[in-house]
């Protein structure tokens, strides 16, 4: 079955810098289709394949690429039959609906041998506010429609900026993934996995985690505070205890991230803390990994991902306080 990829971008969003580390990064090896163009259009230049209403160019690494015009279905399933691709990645216009697009490959996956595997949206984080308010429609059709939703040049936009993008694109769509890294400081292989697989949830392992060591009600707490509520018999761990998460562009600096985390370990400052686990950017772009049980820390560098995350598990967490001191 061959894999289909929507990757949308709204006027110069940076979507081909996002599709080139794909394919020389991650999907090399792979006999890849790229339909650029919104359909109907014709904006290559190359051969063209006699009434096929396709429009075809040969690039590298197996690429190959093209503009579909007339019916989407005959078109797509002649450029399935002569290049038999492993993937087809289709970069519909600026001002096309994801929606529409969407739509279209679900259509035609019943008559031929595709799947759709993901819809990505790629966002000016600087211009976001900007068009969301004057292209509300189509900007925001993409935004809502897509699966991952890719900022750039968070590099160089401010990161107040930054942070309200991310803000207004999550009223739009709460359950897509936001990268908010810059695109060049992640491999395409992560941008892959995350569009490939669901994204692990962390506040669903630790609680587990949790689950696991207050099992007993006999049990002793290790952590040196008065949890006498989570020895009631019959409760499950996620009956008392509550998780708290979530994902940031902001830059933390270490000796921040050293205070906040001694606070989470040695007192009740942000609640009775059970566990806390995360990854966040400095300004210099060092990752920061942490792993937090109550009187211990550990801190680690580690590769970028997608966005900042903090998963803090435990109860009578204060929330507000939390969002504060790791969302600013």
């Amino acid at each position: 079955m061959t894999k289909i990829d929507i990757i949308s971008g709204f006027l110069g969003a940076g979507k081909t810098t996002f599709i080139k580390k794909l394919l020389e990064e991650a999907i090399a090896g792979e006999k890849v289709v790229l339909i650029e163009n919104e359909f109907g259009e014709i904006g290559i230049d190359g051969g063209f394949l006699k009434d096929s209403g396709i429009e075809i160019r040969e690039m590298n690494s197996g690429c190959i690429c093209c503009s579909l015009v007339g019916d989407f279905g005959r078109s797509l399933a002649e450029v399935l039959e002569k290049y038999s691709p492993d993937r087809v990645i289709i970069e519909p216009s600026g001002v096309g609906k994801l929606s529409d697009v969407m739509k279209a490959v679900c259509d035609v996956a019943g008559e031929i041998d595709v799947a759709l595997n993901g819809s990505i949206t790629v966002v000016d984080a600087q211009k976001c506010k900007m068009y969301m308010k004057n292209f509300g429609e189509f900007f925001n059709n993409q935004i809502e429609s897509a699966g991952m939703i890719v900022l750039s040049r968070t590099d160089v936009a401010n990161a107040d900026k930054v942070a309200e993008a991310v803000e207004m694109i999550r009223e739009k769509n709460p359950k897509a993934v936001i990268v908010t890294t810059p695109i060049a400081s992640l491999t395409g292989a992560q941008l892959l996995d995350i569009i490939e697989r669901p994204m692990d949830d962390m506040a669903a392992d630790l609680l587990e985690e949790v689950k696991h060591h207050h099992h007993d009600e006999d049990e002793e707490c290790c952590c040196g505070h008065d949890h006498h509520h989570h020895h009631h018999h019959g409760h499950d761990a996620d009956e008392v205890f509550t998780s708290w998460g979530l994902e940031t562009s902001r830059t933390i600096s270490r000796e921040k991230l050293d205070a906040v985390l001694e606070d989470l370990a040695h007192s009740d400052k942000y609640g009775q803390v059970l566990r806390a686990k995360g990854m966040l950017p400095d300004v210099d772009g060092t990752w920061y990994y942490f792993d937090l049980v109550p009187e211990e820390v550990e801190i680690r560098t580690g590769s970028p991902i997608y966005t900042g995350k903090v998963c803090v598990i435990g109860s009578n967490l204060k929330e507000d306080e939390l969002k504060e001191v790791f969302g600013k």
